[in-house]
């Protein structure tokens, strides 16, 4: 990468929606765009530049931070910067405060131009509705960068396409919609799912819906990018230029690199664990901070897993506000859990090293919420799922999972997506115990050996910044 440093490098700011789901996507493209030689500046909130990982020694004159001051919103806690910080109905009031990062942004924008740095790209999340037309008054070009699957964007589709094809209740997100191509087929399977997405046509807290934010970011970008690629959503990427009307460019799966030992190893008491456990015996458990548990659901996993009897490493988090403040994460777990399945599991609040967790030799499966980030990194380390996927894009990239081989969800009530302990522990055993996981696990490693090819990881970077240069002095479309 450094051999296609030097002259003729970009200025690109980026800014992500305040959600660390995407903040470390977003690192992870500005480290390999300045790798290239293109000067980064990593835009967000004090709290949350302080909270990122460190950048690498090498990268620190090309990449650098700056901090926009949150303004204050009634009802966000004091110090929320992030979705982490808060529980699941205040993430709207999130997103009325970034809106509030508009005149901050502007003057940012305006003292890069007084000292002769002009950015030559603006790439910003899906929320930023308000940032391409500040953009323009400043003569630089915007492009949308979406770390979600790129069925869901499909799925969801441009005004124009919602205009065609309407979609009043909620029962049309339960059927493929007419934008999308036969033999191709997207839908929710579940009431409560395609109600989370009926919900992002609402106005919300924030005063704007989900999809008024998008559409106009979609109508005012010049390119849309991808958190994916060729090998795990083909034919994607064309009928997204063509739905979205400008190129839809795939920036590779941009998984972390650091997953070699450090030398620390020794004193991080979950990956001393698992060094203690057979190879592919465990199952790692993770439903990101923001998935949204009650308590009995989680009993409910808990239980499930106790059912099961395999090996479990569970990363738990609890969201913000669903339990009585002040309470430590282990003390929501059912009475007995942690006394019965000592030994052979073991529960870790706060950090967790996933990608270090999913590569360990010990691990042998992924219990996940499908978020997008979490999957992508499954696939990095060719690891089977069980999939209990939530809202939103979830359960749309459970389904994709399912048709690749390379999961099964635990089944859930058609009305409400409710489970049970007896659904989880027949899912955890389908993939650890019984012969269908070694058909999994054969699918998922298949994947594996495909995305491994960092060369043509790497290329398309290299087509991402082609298109950049082809598109940086275009009118807007």
């Amino acid at each position: 990468m450094e051999a296609a440093a030097g002259a003729g490098g970009m200025e690109v700011v980026v800014f992500p929606w305040l959600a660390f789901g995407h903040m470390i996507p977003f690192l992870e493209l500005s480290k390999r765009l300045a790798a290239r030689g293109h000067a980064v500046t990593f835009v967000s909130t004090p709290r949350n530049l302080a909270r990122l990982p460190p950048v690498p020694p090498h990268l620190s004159a090309r990449l650098r931070f700056v901090s926009l001051p949150l303004p204050r919103v009634d009802g966000l806690p004091e110090g929320a910067e992030s979705t982490a910080d808060v529980p699941a109905e205040k993430i709207e009031l999130v997103k009325k405060a970034m809106d509030g990062l508009a005149a901050p942004l502007t003057t940012f924008l305006a003292d890069e131009a007084a000292v002769g740095r002009r950015p030559d790209w603006i790439i910003h999340d899906f929320c930023h509705h308000w940032l391409p037309p500040i953009a323009d008054e400043h003569n630089v070009p915007c492009a949308a960068f979406l770390i979600l699957q790129a069925a869901f964007v499909a799925f969801v589709g441009p005004r124009w396409a919602n205009n065609m094809h309407p979609r009043a209740a909620t029962e049309d997100f339960n059927v493929t919609p007419g934008w999308i191509p036969s033999p191709l087929t997207i839908a929710y399977r579940r009431h409560n799912e395609a109600e989370s997405l009926a919900s992002l046509f609402r106005t919300n807290a924030s005063g704007v819906s989900d999809m008024d934010r998008a559409w106009g970011m979609f109508e005012r970008c010049r390119l849309t990018i991808y958190r994916s690629c060729d090998e795990v959503d083909p034919g994607m990427f064309a009928l997204l230029s063509d739905l979205l009307r400008r190129p839809a460019v795939p920036a590779g799966v941009l998984l972390p690199p650091a997953v070699a030992d450090d030398g620390n190893r020794g004193k991080d008491e979950l990956l001393r664990w698992l060094d203690e456990q057979p190879p592919k015996s465990v199952i790692y458990v993770a439903l990101g901070s923001e998935a949204p548990l009650t308590r009995k659901s989680l009993h409910e996993l808990a239980l499930g897993l106790d059912l099961a009897g395999v090996r479990f490493l569970w990363a738990l988090r609890t969201p913000a506000g669903l339990f009585d403040a002040g309470a430590n994460d282990c003390s929501v777990l059912p009475d007995g859990f942690e006394e019965r399945t000592r030994g052979r599991g073991m529960v870790q609040t706060g950090w967790v090293p996933q990608v270090k967790a999913l590569a360990h030799p010990a691990t042998g499966a992924f219990l996940t919420h499908c978020g997008w980030g979490s999957t992508v990194e499954s696939f990095c380390f060719g690891l089977p799922l069980v999939m209990l996927p939530f809202t939103l894009d979830q359960p749309l990239v459970a389904q994709a999972m399912e048709e690749k081989g390379i999961g099964v969800e635990v089944a859930r009530d058609d009305i409400d997506s409710s489970f049970d302990r007896d659904c989880v522990a027949a899912a955890v055993r389908r993939v650890m115990v019984d012969e269908e996981g070694k058909v999994l696990a054969s699918n998922a490693r298949k994947l594996q050996e495909v995305l491994a090819d960092q060369v043509a990881q790497e290329r398309y970077i290299d087509g991402l910044v082609e298109h950049l240069r082809r598109h940086r002095d275009d009118g807007c479309q």
